[in-house]
């Protein structure tokens, strides 16, 4: 055995011992048989795909072979939403409050936030008009921008917009990652969609000024009843979805819990503090934190009791040991 083959078996450790006992030394032989004689490493797209292959064989011995297209949905439900609060925000952003009121601002816009918001408006009109791995570029960027302004603003002794407004942003971009490879064009106009509406509402309808528009209604209200509609909505889908027994839906809606939650911090930590008094910082980090841990753990718990319920599936195809059919 030399050196790549013994990566390569490596590698095959993130499939299920049953399956590598299976299929691992065809998987493994096929690998070889394309290297280059003097290769001494996988590549990383090898390796990538063997992760992404033992991880698709783990969940199909879990019996939750739905969970990575629902997440895909999740990720488009996400980068809608996300789209949608930056035609929000990004409105806002025009709206400073008069030089008069003594109020801090970055030149004609309300603050900083507005790099941000126009990269997130960016990536709407990236995924209607570019393949995902160009969404995902841009995805990124705009990840990086809206991590980077608390830092940014801080040393440039500027006004950014507050943590509880930034953090449900970043959430719904990092699941917005997960987009699908292959989108019909009519859904990857969604987001682009979405911006515009939420952009012309909010100008027209809404008429936010500087004052009111992070720190108003937004804490308690706004946020909250934009993580509750993307709930309803993901219901919805599921409800429809399972329906035809498809279980992308039900799966997506568990993802949507965690972003849901971040969008919901404000409300939370408003029901749970003091009756009366403004919110603290304290009680928002403390309801981020629990809202961080308790999605992920949700969707876990979920994972672990569809698996319990599900038979193990034979991967060798040979009669089942225990009732003399093949798997």
């Amino acid at each position: 055995m030399n050196d790549l083959e013994r990566r390569y078996l490596r590698l095959l450790r993130a499939y299920p011992a049953e399956y590598r006992r299976a299929r691992g030394a065809e998987i493994v032989g096929t690998y070889l048989d394309l290297a280059a004689s003097d290769q001494r490493w996988p590549t990383p797209a090898d390796a990538a795909d063997l992760v992404r292959g033992g991880l698709r064989q783990r969940l199909r011995a879990a019996g939750v072979t739905g969970l990575v297209p629902g997440v895909r949905l999740a990720a488009l439900l996400a980068l809608v939403t996300a789209s949608a609060l930056a035609g929000v925000w990004g409105t806002a952003e025009l709206h400073p409050p008069p030089v008069e009121w003594g109020v801090p601002h970055v030149g004609p816009f309300v603050s900083l936030g507005v790099v941000a918001w126009a990269a997130w408006l960016l990536v709407a009109v990236v995924t209607a008009v570019a393949p995902s791995r160009v969404t995902r570029l841009a995805i990124t960027v705009a990840l990086l921008l809206t991590l980077a302004l608390p830092p940014v603003a801080a040393v440039l002794d500027a006004p950014r917009p507050p943590l509880f407004v930034l953090l449900p942003q970043v959430v719904l971009g990092l699941l917005g990652l997960a987009l699908p490879d292959r989108l019909p064009t009519a859904i990857r106009l969604a987001p682009l969609l979405s911006a515009l509406l939420t952009l012309v509402a909010t100008e027209l309808l809404v008429g936010l000024d500087a004052v009111d528009s992070y720190y108003g209604i937004t804490m308690t209200i706004f946020l909250p009843s934009v993580g509750g509609l993307l709930l309803v909505v993901g219901a919805l889908l599921a409800t429809g979805l399972a329906a035809g027994g498809d279980t992308r839906g039900g799966w997506a809606l568990v993802t949507l819990l965690t972003p849901a939650g971040f969008l919901a911090v404000p409300g939370l930590a408003d029901s749970f503090g003091p009756a009366y008094g403004a919110i603290t910082f304290t009680e928002l980090a403390v309801t981020a934190v629990a809202v961080a841990l308790a999605g992920p753990a949700i969707l876990f718990l979920t994972v672990v009791f569809r698996s319990r319920r599900t038979p193990t599936p034979n991967p060798s195809g040979h009669p089942c040991p225990t009732c003399g059919a093949r798997a």
